[in-house]
């Protein structure tokens, strides 16, 4: 547990380090509003997809595709049991609050801060595992996210859905992997070298964001405190516990554990935006639980690996 502890803490040292510069880049003006925006795009559009295309690019295995069977089924009810806590618990009376305060709670930043995570703790397979997690998120923030954040049926969109590039990228590795087949070199290195940027770019982008957020308003909000303990300690700690519980074990174990016990996504900004919810709680939520996860989230994946 102890040796456990300290690999995962040094690996999220190196993740708060490269946050650090994007701190820093936002305090000296280095980066701007639009330049981030730009930034998140190029993850989102292009880093993103290539990610889980390289993830999937191994030989068929009839094992491994049914531990993808069991990883999108414990996403799937990870996220939904989420769903289905944060509407009995978080009452705020202000409709604009709740609205980011559920949906802060419910969506972790699985794909920002969980993939490099669980690249450098698990390695390949981690990624494989947590990409399915990623692409159930993209499902389920693109139909329950949108309809909780907009409040209208009419905005739910299939196209939207079938398009979105995490979603797409899971499509392509899957195919790949399920017809065995491996990329030629002068596809598969440049696919892997932008690849390789979801550990810099996404972080130095948090860092941006924690440069100009309004971190005492958020520790002096009630619901706020309910909504981060919610999302840092008692989802994840209650994800581990009911996967044990059903004998899940391994890198499926430790995997979704990483996903379930990241921070606040970094989407809630992005759709309180767009919405008109409450866009500086959001801003706080993010930063405020990225900070806090420095402690939490060594904890909870020791205690995974652990277990597993």
């Amino acid at each position: 547990m102890a040796e456990n502890f300290i690999m995962v803490s040094q690996q999220v040292i190196i993740l708060f380090l490269l946050i650090g510069v994007g701190f820093l880049c936002g305090k000296t003006k280095l980066l701007n509003e639009n330049a981030a925006k730009k930034m998140t795009d190029l993850v989102l559009y292009i880093v993103t997809p290539c990610v889980m295309i390289n993830a999937f690019q191994r030989e068929f295995n009839s094992d491994m595709l049914l531990n993808l069977g069991i990883t999108a089924l414990c996403s799937t009810l990870i996220m939904t049991g989420s769903i289905f806590a944060v509407n009995i618990i978080v009452k705020d009376k202000d409709i604009a609050r709740r609205k980011v305060l559920r949906f802060g709670t419910v969506f972790s930043n699985c794909g920002f801060m969980s993939l490099p995570l669980q690249s450098a703790i698990l390695g390949k397979d981690g990624v494989f595992y947590g990409s399915v997690f990623v692409a159930v998120f993209n499902i389920i923030i693109w139909t329950y996210g949108l309809f909780s954040m907009s409040g209208r049926k009419s905005d739910l969109s299939v196209k939207k859905l079938l398009l979105n590039p995490g979603v797409l990228g899971v499509i392509a590795g899957l195919l790949l992997f399920l017809m065995s087949v491996e990329l030629p070199s002068v596809l598969a290195s440049p696919v892997e070298y932008l690849a390789n940027l979801n550990t810099p770019v996404p972080m130095i982008i948090i860092g941006f964001y924690l440069a100009g957020a309004n971190l005492k308003k958020v520790f002096s909000d009630k619901w706020a405190y309910v909504s981060m303990s919610l999302r840092l300690i008692f989802i994840p700690i209650l994800s581990i516990f009911a996967m044990y519980a059903c004998g899940v074990r391994g890198d499926i174990l430790v995997s979704c554990a990483i996903a379930s016990c990241a921070p606040v996504a970094a989407a809630t900004t992005m759709f309180a935006t767009k919405f008109k919810a409450d866009v500086e709680l959001s801003v706080g939520l993010v930063s405020a639980t990225t900070l806090l996860s420095v402690a939490t989230m060594p904890i909870i994946i020791s205690a995974a690996m652990a277990l597993s």
